[in-house]
């Protein structure tokens, strides 16, 4: 998430200190909110608007946290372009596109206001409702296994670098990437490596780790097909800008994350599956798969 310095910006009655911004839309959102837009938007009680919106998080001069959910999707948007290219840019959001001040982060922050107390929940006396706060990824979940997936995909060479062609092929040279047709032994193998808690310094997968089966794949590479004919909630298939031609894949399903480049392979991590990632291997069939689901996916604007 993209980082302000001291910057104010007034809501409602008083004045918040903004830490960062997000975006919340079909194509970008908090995927630790949920596997689509709408169970995105419905962790923060908003209707799921096609347009989206942005999240500002900052504190009042109380110290206490607040999410100021706003309608203008463009200025969130080009704040976040200007953090990121460590410009500075002063957010500071009209108040008619206001839609709700949430108190709570629904997202971990790291950083706090200057000059004020120490980041803390509003009292009840100022809210009626519960405070937001980021999802449980002590364990592994649903929350996890999507955080999992994030990092994958920011750090997409230094998980595939680890792989080579041998890792995909058991004994006897077929391929060992599983598709619809395929249900024998053979399509049920694919390498398992343990991923670390998903987190900035994410390690990349160990080598040598055994071959075991992995029917779970197999059911993913279902439902992901089954997307293409039957299109799911908005947001559950995104594509993003790859190196070159390609295309980053993201798309999510009831207990499964997968990641894939439109020209390589994919990654797919189960929520039976704690603290593993399955290497899939592109085979007969996975690059068309990942054609036509990059074909339905939302994009960025």
């Amino acid at each position: 998430m993209a980082e302000t310095d001291e910057g104010a910006v007034a809501t409602a009655d008083d004045a918040l200190y903004v830490l960062t911004a997000v975006l919340l839309t079909p194509a970008q959102f908090p995927s630790v909110l949920g596997d689509d837009y709408p169970e995105a938007c419905a962790a923060l009680a908003l209707a799921p608007l096609a347009d989206g919106y942005g999240l500002v998080l900052g504190q009042d001069g109380d110290g206490a946290r607040w999410t100021v959910v706003i309608d203008d999707v463009s200025l969130v948007a080009v704040a976040i372009a200007s953090w990121d290219c460590g410009m500075e840019y002063d957010l500071s959001p009209k108040e008619h596109t206001v839609v709700a001040a949430l108190p709570g982060w629904p997202l971990a922050v790291a950083v706090a206001a200057p000059d004020v107390p120490a980041p803390h929940d509003p009292g009840p006396e100022l809210t009626d409702r519960p405070p937001l706060a980021p999802p449980d990824t002590a364990s592994w979940g649903p929350a996890q296994r999507r955080l999992g997936a994030d990092e994958i995909a920011l750090q997409w060479a230094i998980w595939r670098e680890q792989l080579s062609d041998e890792d995909f092929t058991p004994p006897g040279g077929s391929s060992a990437a599983p598709t619809a047709e395929q249900d024998g032994a053979e399509a049920d193998r694919d390498q398992a490596v343990e991923t670390p808690e998903p987190a900035k310094d994410t390690a990349p997968p160990a080598e040598g780790t055994a071959t075991r089966p992995r029917a779970g794949i197999r059911r993913v590479l279902a439902e992901a097909r089954a997307y293409v004919e039957t299109p799911p909630p908005l947001g559950r298939v995104r594509s993003s800008f790859a190196p070159g031609d390609a295309r980053t894949l993201r798309a999510d399903g009831p207990g499964w994350s997968m990641v894939a480049r439109t020209d390589d392979i994919a990654f797919v991590l189960l929520d039976e599956e704690p603290g593993e990632v399955l290497p899939v291997g592109r085979g007969p069939e996975l690059p068309a798969l990942l054609a036509a689901l990059d074909k339905m996916a939302v994009r960025p604007s």
